[in-house]
């Protein structure tokens, strides 16, 4: 699995910033905070906001480097409140895709597989972040560096969409995540490993977590209330 890390990321300090090879990301400093979910329910639900989601969704489509933390923050946390929000959909093209990218080594043929797959899942779920480093490995693979800064570039500011809410050190400062592989995401992208991961209530995972080196253990919290919320708002029968 020497790919999973592909894209080497790393957390910095309280106010956690991700950086990345080929990142053009610029970090807002001083903006880690809970996320106000009702007013970006609000916001992003108003045709005259500026943070309406349609239009946000079209700036993020259009490749806009000028969307800031804000927008990324309204951007990720707004899905929450969109129809086709499902936390855990997972779909035929992002089964392929993890069998695919786990080999040893890829022909030409299949790091393009790789990007079909990638783009397919990101169609039905537009922050898997799973799939934007795989995407992101295949097109540097095959030599498509400005479409792979594209979506690295995508990627970091999703991270810091979700690591500016909060430091992650307990559960008065959890990180919010609307889908829980993101949990894992956001391990992952620190050259770590999950080693126990468990519920507690009333709406928090708790992580514990082991660096690659073996010599180094922290403890992760992440608030899913949210997430829950809206699900089991939309699927009642999931309850």
């Amino acid at each position: 699995m020497k790919k999973l890390l592909f894209i080497i990321i790393g957390a910095l300090a309280l106010g956690a910033v991700f950086t990345a090879a080929g990142a053009a990301a610029k970090t807002e400093k001083n903006l880690t905070e809970r996320p106000d979910l009702e007013r970006i329910r609000a916001e992003v639900l108003d045709p005259k906001s500026p943070y309406y989601y349609p239009k946000l969704m079209e700036r993020y489509e259009k490749n806009e480097t000028v969307m800031n933390l804000q927008d990324y923050r309204h951007l990720y946390y707004g899905y929450l409140f969109q129809e086709d929000f499902n936390p855990y959909r997972h779909s035929e093209a992002s089964t392929k895709n993890e069998s695919l990218y786990y080999k040893n080594g890829h022909t030409r043929a299949e790091l393009d597989s790789i990007i079909t797959y990638a783009k397919e899942a990101l169609a039905d779920n537009p922050f898997d972040l799973t799939q934007m480093n795989f995407l992101i490995y295949a097109l540097r693979a095959r030599g498509k560096v400005n479409l792979a800064n594209i979506w690295q570039y995508r990627l970091n500011h999703l991270l810091e969409a979700i690591v500016s809410s909060g430091t992650g050190a307990d559960k008065e400062n959890a990180w919010y995540v609307i889908n829980p592989r993101h949990e894992y995401n956001i391990i992952n992208f620190q050259n770590a490993v999950v080693k126990d991961q468990q519920y507690e209530d009333p709406y928090y995972d708790r992580m514990e977590v082991e660096k690659k080196s073996g010599k180094e253990h922290a403890t992760y919290y992440f608030n899913i209330r949210n997430l829950l919320e809206e699900y089991y708002r939309k699927f009642p029968d999931k309850q």
